[in-house]
């Protein structure tokens, strides 16, 4: 019993030499309260800004390359609208073949508000796809970054002007690969399509089709709906953007 006691009598005095040597600190730090811990937690949120939104932020990144594609003269005689995208720093613009094929004019509008009349330059038909040139680019030239394969299930975005309504952006996800798509009266038949499910209606068409960072992974080109409107009932299909690109002539980036 006798070391039990010992070490019992050493404790007692182990503590009270601690406890003299705390009381003799000058300052010892009180302990937190409610107020001081709320005031430290705001400024803590003040100095932290959280990220914008997954849509907002390709919205940001992409919009400045959106081009809005007004024609004369096209296959119904009249005035229609359509969609394009920057490509290039030299200003070459992407957007589907069906928009200005059988334009007598062409006039293209920018995302820092100026406008000019335009040129195809070179198109590949069976692709639905044309690149355009501006009689004069905008000061400042934003073209998009081109992006690369995607998945079923991957996030996406359509940047356009459906029925004129500039700048929209709708989202959804790629819902199949590899489609063929029969377009026109010609007999011509679309293949390797995306088939996504982002709203899109008429003035979409040419616009790009973005991944979740903001680059561009096709361009759009034809809507389906069983009842024969041109209206949008979750199923629209793009060009990937490597043939698009490709195809036309405009160099990726």
């Amino acid at each position: 019993m006798v070391p039990a006691i010992v070490v019992g009598t050493a404790c007692v005095v182990l503590g009270l030499v601690l406890y003299g040597s705390f009381r003799n600190t000058e300052e010892v730090e009180p302990p937190l309260t409610a107020p001081d811990l709320e005031q430290a937690l705001e400024s803590a949120f003040a100095t932290t800004s959280a990220p914008p939104p997954l849509a907002e932020a390709v919205y940001a990144a992409a919009v400045p390359s959106l081009v809005f594609i007004e024609t004369v003269g096209g296959g119904e005689g009249g005035f229609s609208v359509g969609s394009g995208v920057v490509v290039s720093d030299d200003g070459q613009i992407l957007t589907a073949l069906h928009v200005v094929e059988e334009a007598v004019e062409i006039t293209v509008n920018f995302s820092d508000g100026s406008s000019s009349s335009a040129q195809i330059a070179s198109a590949e038909p069976e692709r639905d796809i044309a690149v355009l040139v501006a009689d004069q680019n905008p000061s400042i030239l934003v073209p998009a970054v081109l992006g690369g394969g995607v998945s079923i299930g991957d996030d996406t975005f359509a940047l356009g002007n459906p029925l004129g309504l500039t700048g929209s952006m709708s989202a959804g996800v790629i819902s199949g690969l590899g489609r063929a798509l029969p377009v026109g009266e010609d007999g011509l038949i679309l293949e390797d399509l995306i088939q996504f499910d982002a709203a899109v209606n008429p003035g979409s068409s040419g616009g790009p089709l973005l991944d979740r960072n903001a680059r561009v992974v096709g361009i759009v080109t034809a809507l389906v709906n069983p009842d024969g409107e041109d209206s949008f009932t979750g199923i629209g299909f793009a060009i990937p953007i490597q043939a698009a690109a490709g195809g036309a002539g405009a160099p990726p980036q």
